[in-house]
């Protein structure tokens, strides 16, 4: 499919030097005959040029495809063969005939008395009829895929051969080969990436990209050769998808789907919603720039793993009110997770129709806890079931809402101890968000007795 919107540029950056090549000589070499009279002897007959010329005027199809077969039965031998060639290759692609069009245009291909031009362009058109037709499941696509791929890595080089247009400055001549080079950069990364060479097929998509930077296509297929690489070469992954979606790839929304996961997948985040701002950042840093730069770092699970086993809710609370990259990285690792047996002192109180909110100060001792005068956590506790349930979080379940009631009983300055999850925190001023909470049944305060009620004396016999 990506084959065919390359092929028009191709065509185009060929049509300055290749196409005056094609089917010209035979019709030149007969002039230059009669005009040096009867000595000068042309390499084939008249009959030859007469059968080969009335093939060429033939604008149907299939009928131009019998008289080149007629040509081929009547002279097998002849020097016009080249010409013929050329002629059946866009017959065939036209009958949409691939096996016939790939067939021609090697035995073409192969004949170093082409001009290199002309070469290149049966080349592309043999590119071209490869991508419509092949077959993963044939016995031979490996073989196939390989001959494909060193195909395209020739065109270059044949491309090389060609001197510039007369009175067309060299730089100008390189500058319109660009489109050419970059598309069979890109076939042959598809060949590579069929073939499960990732390596190669990362080096031909960059210089796809060197040849056509706004390239949304290459940009993306190198993006998921870097992933697919052993070990995958993920950060560069991300961002040359990232600058796919930048460059409007198609299906770009599809395309940022897979990014996200692929993200999500390497990083493992406490929150799955984290990878939204980390995924919207990176299509900003990717929009201005091909590679991303060298302070920009993704976390792997590892590293996120190892500093949610090295956390303590104090060290947390450290990390995240200092802000910068320990935040950020802290963050990542311990939004969503659920802690136990963390204690405070309450410093006020707000209640609504289903829910408590205490306001805490936690710290490292409890002198500090006794000494604080302002909250750094929001510790939400329901009372009774909410009439609507809270929805459940990205990619999590829904919260199992366990009523306290009780909890009204808290007043301010009393110790409180609970378990629960991390949800969000406000920067500046500090204050962590806790949600399905469960307070520590022993911590909550006894029930006071009425003032002026006795208890009840038990019955005597």
């Amino acid at each position: 499919m990506k084959i065919r919107n390359y092929y028009t540029g191709m065509a185009i950056a060929l049509g300055t030097f290749a196409a005056i090549a094609l089917c010209a000589a035979p019709a030149k070499a007969q002039a230059a005959a009669a005009s040096q009279g009867a000595a000068a002897k042309p390499a084939y007959t008249m009959p030859e040029y007469n059968a080969f010329t009335a093939c060429q005027a033939e604008k149907d199809p299939t009928a131009q495809v019998k008289c080149l077969d007629d040509f081929v039965s009547r002279f097998p031998s002849s020097t016009l063969m080249q010409y013929v060639y050329q002629l059946y290759v866009p017959a065939y692609a036209a009958l949409k005939n691939y096996s016939k069009e790939i067939e021609i245009a090697d035995k073409l291909i192969a004949m170093d008395s082409v001009a290199p031009g002309a070469r290149a362009q049966v080349a592309v058109a043999r590119l071209q009829a490869f991508a419509a037709s092949y077959d993963p499941k044939a016995s031979d696509a490996q073989a196939q895929l390989t001959k494909d791929r060193d195909l395209a890595l020739s065109v270059p080089k044949l491309l090389a051969q060609i001197p510039p247009k007369e009175g067309m400055p060299a730089d100008q001549w390189a500058q319109g080969l660009k489109p050419a080079i970059n598309m069979v950069d890109n076939q042959a990364g598809f060949a590579d990436m069929q073939l499960k060479d990732y390596p190669s097929a990362v080096t031909v998509y960059k210089d796809a990209l060197v040849q056509k930077p706004d390239d949304a296509a290459a940009s993306y297929e190198l993006g998921t050769a870097y992933l697919a690489m052993n070990p995958p070469q993920s950060l560069e992954g991300f961002w040359a998808i990232a600058r796919a979606i930048d460059l409007k790839v198609p299906t770009a929304d599809k395309v940022q789907e897979y990014l996200r996961s692929k993200v999500l997948a390497y990083e493992q985040p406490g929150c799955d919603s984290q990878v939204d701002d980390q995924v919207k950042e990176m299509l900003q840093l990717a929009a201005t720039s091909p590679e991303p730069p060298s302070t920009y770092t993704i976390p792997t699970a590892d590293d996120l793993s190892k500093i949610r086993s090295a956390s303590t809710i104090v060290s947390i609370m450290g990390d995240l009110s200092g802000g910068g990259d320990k935040a950020k990285m802290t963050w990542l690792a311990t939004c969503g997770s659920e802690l136990s047996g963390v204690g405070g002192k309450i410093i006020d109180i707000q209640t609504a129709d289903a829910t408590v909110d205490f306001m805490v100060n936690t710290a490292a001792t409890s002198q500090e806890m006794q000494d604080a005068t302002t909250a750094n956590m929001d510790v939400k506790v329901y009372t009774a079931a909410p009439a609507t349930p809270p929805p459940a979080p990205a990619g999590g379940a829904a919260p199992q809402i366990t009523p306290q009631p009780d909890v009204v009983r808290f007043q301010k300055e009393d110790p409180i101890t609970f378990s629960g999850t991390i949800v969000s925190y406000d920067p500046s001023p500090f204050l962590l968000h806790w949600d399905d909470v469960k307070v520590d049944p022993a911590s909550i305060p006894a029930e006071k007795a009425t003032p002026g009620h006795r208890a009840a004396k038990p019955a005597t016999k």
